[in-house]
């Protein structure tokens, strides 16, 4: 029996999308991977509707290194109003409390370290996290009374960047994965003495993916499926910065591709191991030619596939 083709084309890479209000994740992929006509397409992190920014979006062998992708630090921009609290901890939600307190730029500065480390965090009841395998988002629009477990998130900066009336306050956040802008808001807010919800949110970076590698959709549809679009197309391996790279013989490379292991205790692979500091079941990307051939981990002295890369 024949495999059947897959729809589309082998296009491989990664593009950083500046994701406009008003879509969501999802949407943003389906409408990439329909101009790039790609075969598959998956992104570096959710984006929720309200927000803008960083959206990385990975077409064909890409999508093998989106969960490196997931793994990087964040940075984030957001505005929070002062004085209400809603149920979706932004301005989607119905206020559920309100108070007439707001804190002075001092009292603010003065509560951002309790925030900073390894912070016990409760996700907002509005996320896509699952309770008793529904979507936690879906229980609390039909009113579903649910309990969600704070969680263990690290925050590495925290700073605020702007008071523009005595209502609001612009942050910005540089943080580990997992970690929810209108929990940390609502936080905010509660530390303050006051409420808080997110009226704003930008995501400004995913690990190497920047505003400055970013393009418009509106950009990127205009250019439609011409060569200018193609080259707006990063590196596979631009999702593996935080992954040491060992190189490979082409013998080598061609062993990985079939999934057989490597062996590395060759004198000149024992060199490059130590000068790499590479841990027992640690992960790198092997190259060959100055390209990527797989990710592949490190055990028993010997290089194991791990993602076969088909490029």
């Amino acid at each position: 029996m024949m495999a059947r083709k897959r729809k589309g084309d082998p296009v491989n890479g990664w593009l950083v999308l500046d994701k406009p209000l008003a879509l969501t994740s999802t949407q943003a992929v389906s409408r990439i991977k329909r101009l790039f006509n790609a075969q598959k397409a998956g992104h570096g992190g959710t984006l929720d509707p309200l927000a803008t920014g960083i959206l990385p979006i990975a077409l064909g062998e890409a999508t093998k290194t989106v969960p490196y992708a997931m793994e990087c630090g964040k940075r984030y921009r957001f505005k929070l109003r002062w004085g209400q609290a809603t149920t979706s901890d932004d301005t989607e939600g119905s206020v559920t409390q309100e108070s007439d307190n707001r804190p002075t730029k001092a009292e603010i500065e003065a509560l951002l370290p309790r925030f900073l480390g390894e912070i016990e965090q409760t996700p907002p009841r509005f996320s896509a996290i699952k309770v008793a395998g529904e979507r936690a988002y879906d229980l609390a629009r039909e009113g579903e009374v649910f309990e969600l477990k704070a969680r263990r998130v690290e925050i590495f900066e925290l700073s605020l960047v702007a008071m523009p009336d005595a209502d609001h306050a612009v942050f910005e956040v540089a943080c580990g994965k997992g970690t929810y802008m209108r929990a940390l808001a609502r936080d905010i807010g509660l530390a303050a003495g006051t409420f808080a919800h997110v009226t704003e949110l930008r995501r400004l970076a995913v690990g190497s993916f920047t505003e400055e590698r970013a393009i418009s959709l509106d950009s990127l549809e205009a250019m439609g499926h011409s060569p200018a679009a193609f080259e707006q197309l990063l590196p596979i391996e631009t999702a593996l910065d935080d992954i040491p790279a060992l190189a490979l013989s082409e013998g080598e490379a061609l062993s990985l591709r079939r999934g057989q292991p490597v062996s590395l205790l060759s004198r000149l692979h024992r060199e490059r191991i130590a000068s790499l500091e590479l841990d027992e079941g640690e992960v790198v990307c092997a190259l060959a030619g100055g390209k990527p051939v797989a990710l592949a981990r490190y055990e028993a002295g010997a290089l194991s596939p791990v993602r076969v890369l088909n490029l």
